[in-house]
C-alpha cells in the first residue's frame, strides 16, 4: 500500500550559486560522508558533473522528505538520507541512524527516480508499507 509520494524539481543554477556563495560547506550540509566523497571526485574531474550530482541528491532528499510526510523535521535530516546507485545504475535510498529506525519501525520501503537536464534536476519518490504493521 502506498504510504506517500513525493516529487521535487531543483534549479541547477540555484545549486551552482549556493556553491559559489558558500563553497564546500553547502555540499557538506546536504551530503552524507559517502556522497561527499563521490561529489568531490566528480567535481575534481568535471565541475559541472559535481554540481549536477549535488542537485540530484538535493532533489531526491526533498522528494523523500515529502513522501514520508515529515519535510525536514526530525528524524529526517539531510545527512541521514543518502542516495546511492546499484551496480545497474538504479538509484536507491539508504537511511541511517534515527531516520532508519523510524522508517524500519513503520515497515516502509522507498522507490526513487532521479533525472537532470541542463537547468533542472527532478526526483520522484514512492514510499510503500510492507505487510501489516
Amino acid at each position: 500500500m502506498i504510504y506517500g509520494i513525493g516529487t521535487d524539481i531543483c534549479d541547477v543554477r540555484r545549486i551552482r550559486a549556493s556553491l559559489e556563495r558558500h563553497g564546500p560547506r553547502f555540499a557538506q550540509k546536504i551530503l552524507s560522508e559517502a556522497e561527499l566523497a563521490v561529489w568531490a571526485k566528480r567535481s575534481e574531474r568535471w565541475p559541472e558533473r559535481g554540481i549536477r550530482y549535488l542537485a540530484t541528491r538535493f532533489s531526491a532528499k526533498e522528494a523523500f522528505s515529502k513522501a514520508i510526510g515529515l519535510g525536514l523535521r526530525m528524524p529526517m535530516s539531510w545527512k541521514l538520507c543518502e542516495l546511492n546507485n546499484l551496480r545497474s545504475g538504479q538509484p536507491v535510498i539508504v537511511l541511517h541512524g534515527g531516520l532508519k529506525a523510524w522508517f524500519d519501525e513503520r515497515r516502509l520501503s522507498a522507490h526513487v527516480s532521479v533525472t537532470d537536464e541542463t537547468d533542472y534536476a527532478a526526483s520522484f519518490v514512492v514510499v510503500e508499507t510492507q505487510g501489516t504493521p
